[in-house]
């Protein structure tokens, strides 16, 4: 089989990525069942932060392929001891045939276990991006809109991995427009932000951020938050949250957007980043959204492992 590795969507085509959407949307729907393309196969699931929806997905969405799981906890890695990531990765590529790890870190780590060829590397969440959170999303627009072309997302919140995913991976598809309105310091990476407008050029689409709340756009499709603490990460300013206090969505939001659909990547907390109006309300599709999760995955590790969607 061959060996693929998703350390960001950048690593993906464009064809790669519309495939892997197409075959979780197939999964979603009921239209295709698991192959036991990981049949016989082992697959590692590392999380060093906590992890429900990712973790249980990928978890899940492995066994359902076919694949025996090995997991670790934070702490068990030799890593810990001293080990170098490079020689961990390369005993990983000599006993598993795909690891999900999720570091809440730089990627460079998973960068040094993919410096293999026997073992695919998948990054369930580092700290610049959340791909695979990138791909759970583009699978839930296709599911709920029949298509991706041409929809119109609001983001409203912190420029966070989530947001990295979403601008990186929403920017690949023609007559797409994000905007995002994120606190002052809290916005997209400068090189996150350089990638996905580069990506929106040569794509047809738009990429604009704003740090206000003001004229918000009209007749969005969809409108995003996500939590305001993302794993692993603290904010520097005491005051942080009067500072996102605007950014919360509530359902005034929809008076500009009356038709747009809720999406949150969860966990939320209600009254913080949404009121628990909007996330149990009737526009939410959060709880779809975090269900596509596992056939996003399952359609990841087909590619991964050369099974990829055709």
């Amino acid at each position: 089989m061959a060996v693929r590795h998703l350390v960001s969507l950048d690593d993906l085509t464009d064809d790669d990525l519309r495939a892997i959407v197409a075959r979780g949307a197939e999964f979603s729907s009921g239209q295709s069942s698991p192959e036991g393309v990981l049949d016989g196969r082992i697959a590692g699931i590392y999380f060093r932060r906590t992890s429900t929806r990712t973790r249980t997905a990928f978890s899940a969405g492995a066994l359902r392929l076919g694949a025996r799981i090995v997991s670790f906890a934070g702490g068990d890695l030799q890593t810990n001891t001293g080990e170098t990531s490079e020689d961990t990765g390369r005993v990983f590529s000599r006993m598993l045939d795909v690891l999900v790890a999720r570091t809440a870190d730089e990627p460079a780590e998973l960068r040094a276990w993919a410096a293999q060829s026997r073992m695919s590397v998948v990054n369930a969440m580092t700290a610049d991006e959340h791909p695979t959170q990138g791909l759970t999303d583009l699978t839930t627009l296709l599911r709920r809109f029949g298509r991706i072309e041409g929809l119109r997302v609001l983001y409203v919140g912190e420029g966070n991995n989530t947001a990295a995913a979403l601008a990186l991976g929403l920017s690949r598809f023609e007559g797409t427009a994000l905007e995002l309105r994120t606190p002052e310091g809290y916005g997209l990476g400068a090189d996150v932000a350089a990638r996905a407008r580069a990506s929106a050029a040569a794509h047809g689409s738009t990429v604009v951020e704003r740090h206000d709340m003001a004229d918000l756009p009209e007749d969005a499709d969809v409108i995003y938050t996500t939590r305001w603490q993302t794993t692993g990460t603290s904010k520097p300013d005491a005051d942080w949250r009067e500072r996102f206090a605007p950014f919360q969505v509530t359902a005034g939001l929809w008076r500009t957007s009356p038709k747009a659909v809720f999406m949150h990547d969860l966990p939320a907390h209600r009254g913080e980043e949404v009121t628990a109006e909007v996330l149990d309300g009737d526009r939410s599709i959060a709880f779809d959204q975090a269900e596509n999760k596992m056939h996003s995955a399952m359609a990841v590790l087909e590619w991964c492992r050369g099974g990829a969607p055709r």
